[in-house]
């Protein structure tokens, strides 16, 4: 699972490398043993195996999350990007058909997160993830005290794959693996999908059922929409209903009152959530069900969550038309 999308404020603070005083980092190391039973030895050995790395803080202030719509759409939605998604289904067919079946989340959906990701495998970052918990843990203030619980999920992680700690690479955010999961998504919702007695989310077996998994425990609805175009009649009353937070917060006989319509017919009592993006012409309108906000659960940023839709369904297009 990626990193959740920081606000603006947080993303260009500007003493996000403040280094801790020997007093604090006492007290978060204290604090990581007790929460994780992790001995001071344990932890002192992997402070000192720790390199503070100025470029993930740098990399942290720059998200391509902070772009507008017509800007991060091309990142993702290209046509390489989707034929190479029809060959990555064709390749697992039957694994993620599997997938499908048992977990109920469609192979388009699960293949666009592993494309959006990490590019199917091809890009699953060059950071040693001990380096990037660190560095985020103890030197980046705004979230320093998630970034030390997920070392201290590192710690443990790595005792249960019998991993060196700095064996693994990831994301600048410590996220590893074909579908990028971060420690403690690794350690609550990844599988053993083939049953070999380890987890390896850097193959595709285990990377596949567990994206399926993660989306799975969050509640997928299969067979339900994901998210719709929708036509404005009036803006004014259509941007007082756009919000920043996540949840379905309306419900669609209020946003057809305030002259919001789709093409497809919707219950009134449907819960929905309206989003504003900033398209290459001009400002796009879409009303998002409970799918979308599932896909949120991932990567808590609506352009990432419309990047994997647009691009799961250009997927599946380019896979039907292969067969």
């Amino acid at each position: 699972m990626r990193l959740a999308l920081l606000s603006a404020a947080l993303w260009f603070s500007t003493s996000v490398s403040a280094a801790p005083t020997v007093t604090e980092q006492q007290q978060w190391l204290n604090e990581l043993a007790d929460k994780f039973e992790l001995s001071q030895q344990d932890l002192d050995q992997a402070i000192a195996g720790a390199t503070y790395q100025q470029s993930i803080i740098d990399a942290m202030t720059r998200p391509a999350e902070a772009k507008p719509w017509r800007d991060y759409r091309p990142i993702f939605l290209t046509d390489k990007r989707i034929e190479q998604g029809a060959v990555f289904w064709k390749k697992h067919e039957a694994l993620l058909t599997r997938a499908e079946q048992e977990l109920q989340v469609p192979a388009q959906i699960i293949t666009a997160i592993i494309g959006v990701e990490t590019y199917y495998g091809a890009h699953m970052g060059t950071h040693r993830v001990l380096d990037a918990l660190y560095t985020l843990g103890f030197h980046y203030p705004p979230r320093g005290a998630f970034f030390r619980s997920e070392l201290g999920h590192y710690l443990k992680l790595a005792e249960q794959q019998q991993w060196a700690l700095d064996e693994q690479k990831g994301s600048y955010a410590g996220a590893m693996g074909m579908g990028q999961f971060i420690s403690s998504s690794y350690r609550h919702y990844a599988l053993d999908f083939n049953d070999d007695g380890h987890i390896n989310l850097f193959e595709p077996v285990d990377a596949i059922g567990s994206v399926a998994n993660y989306f799975h425990q969050h509640k997928w609805q299969p067979g339900e929409p994901v998210v719709h175009k929708a036509s404005v009649t009036d803006t004014d009353a259509a941007d007082a209903m756009v919000s920043a937070a996540l949840e379905l917060d309306y419900s669609w006989a209020e946003l057809n009152a305030a002259g919001i319509t789709t093409a497809v017919k919707l219950a009134p009592d449907t819960p929905v959530k309206l989003l504003k993006l900033e398209g290459a012409d001009g400002p796009e309108y879409w009303v998002a069900q409970h799918n979308f906000y599932v896909i949120t659960r991932y990567n808590r940023s609506p352009l990432y969550a419309m990047a994997v839709y647009q691009l799961s369904e250009e997927i599946k297009h380019a896979f039907e038309q292969q067969r």
